[in-house]
């Protein structure tokens, strides 16, 4: 049809035409609005990299059994450890259920109480922390169940008692997801691997700075001896306290306020057991072993200058400060464990002057 393309070009040129013909008479037209500001955001600080701890290393297939409760007739050869293989039961629970005590003797024609409940036996570089994610349940929960104590190494062939399987089943899904988060104390009781019965953890190794990290097949031995006193690991002032805060939440440790990048010392000669990020609340953290009882914890570095199983000397630089982790500005988290237990830092640190 004749003379349609040229309409088209009409309305389509049309509007751009006429806006340029009411431009203002007098003056230029108005410069367009600037592009909105960028906002400001946050910096986040990015953990350090750190090598695989041993809980990552060794998958744990389930191997549960069920023991009865009764009692069982000791025959010629048997040893407290053949009772357990023979009954299910773990031999640690046989011996508290019969009052029996190191180095557990028993005899021809003994009668043992055999506790009931659901055990898996532990395998060869096996962690807690593995075993407990391998059944879905916290490893606490398990820890508390068979009473472990320092220095909380396992050891192959020996069997752990689990939560029943109607606790488990009882479960919510809130508990479920719980038994996968980590606190220090996973770390302290259930982060070392499996030993064979008689095998010693590994020596400490140099205190160079770099050091190679000890195989995660070889648990840490604790540093020896211990003098008992503490330094402080930096010198900041305190953001936060020892104890309870907020809406129901607890610190374990002290916050002190730091500059990013400022040392972090030791605050007592002893062994690496943990240097990594597996902790997203803490970001960098290192775990100092001083002896079978305490443990130092050093949270929110940006560097972290040792590695697991290194030999480390009081006021030796371990890490670099940072914001890494649940934090904002850089500081370091500090805790004292006697056992698992924290412990106030100020009562077990030089008074300043």
């Amino acid at each position: 049809m004749p003379g349609r393309p040229a309409r088209s070009l009409f309305f389509l040129l049309g509007p751009a035409l006429l806006s340029a013909c009411v431009a203002p008479r007098n003056g230029p037209p108005e410069p367009a609005a600037p592009p909105p500001r960028p906002q400001p955001t946050v910096p986040v600080e990015t953990p350090p990299v750190a090598t695989p701890p041993p809980f990552d290393i060794k998958a744990v297939t389930p191997n549960a059994v069920e023991s009865r409760s009764g009692t069982y007739r000791v025959v010629a050869g048997d040893t407290l450890r053949r009772v357990s293989d023979k009954t299910g039961a773990g031999s640690e629970a046989i011996a508290r259920a019969n009052d029996l005590t190191a180095p557990f003797v028993i005899k021809v024609g003994e009668r043992l109480k055999i506790p009931a409940g659901r055990w898996h036996q532990v395998r060869g570089g096996e962690t807690g922390i593995a075993i407990a994610r391998a059944y879905g349940v916290e490893w606490q929960r398990i820890a508390e169940l068979n009473a472990l104590e320092e220095p909380y190494i396992l050891r192959t062939g020996q069997r752990l008692l689990l939560p029943s399987a109607t606790e488990v089943a009882g479960m919510s899904m809130e508990e479920r997801a719980a038994a996968f988060d980590l606190e220090i104390d996973d770390l302290i009781t259930g982060g070392e691997p499996a030993l064979a019965e008689k095998e010693v953890p590994a020596k400490p190794v140099s205190t160079a700075p770099r050091t190679k990290p000890l195989p995660p097949t070889e648990a840490v031995a604790a540093a020896r001896p211990f003098s008992g006193r503490f330094d402080w690991p930096v010198m900041g002032a305190i953001k936060r306290g020892f104890g309870n805060f907020g809406s129901g939440r607890r610190n374990n440790g002290i916050n002190i306020a730091a500059e990013k990048g400022e040392p972090v010392a030791a605050a007592a000669d002893g062994v690496v057991a943990y240097a990594g990020t597996d902790l997203s609340a803490y970001g960098g953290l290192i775990l100092i072993r001083h002896s079978d009882t305490w443990t130092t914890a050093y949270g929110h570095a940006s560097e972290l200058l040792v590695t697991r199983g290194q030999a480390v000397k009081r006021g030796q630089t371990i890490a670099r400060a940072g914001a890494t982790g649940h934090v904002d500005s850089p500081q370091l988290h500090f805790e004292i464990r006697q056992g698992a237990k924290p412990v106030d830092p100020l009562a077990y640190l030089p008074k300043r002057r």
